[in-house]
């Protein structure tokens, strides 16, 4: 394998990772779409839209 292809396989792992260990503590996992678009996806598979007014902290 080259080092993109590693560079995926490590990305993927750690998303996969990160959605065990959602459902295990009932939390989500925040994620930007191919769209663009920054959501949260809950371990009962729903997925929620941020809005951008939401990601501003003051």
């Amino acid at each position: 394998m080259n080092r993109i292809q590693d560079l995926s396989k490590l990305i993927k792992l750690t998303g996969d990772r990160a959605k065990l260990d959602a459902k295990a503590n009932g939390t989500y996992i925040v994620y930007k779409t191919d769209e663009g678009q920054i959501v949260k996806e809950y371990s009962t598979g729903e997925i929620e839209r941020i809005e951008e007014q939401d990601l501003h902290h003051e």
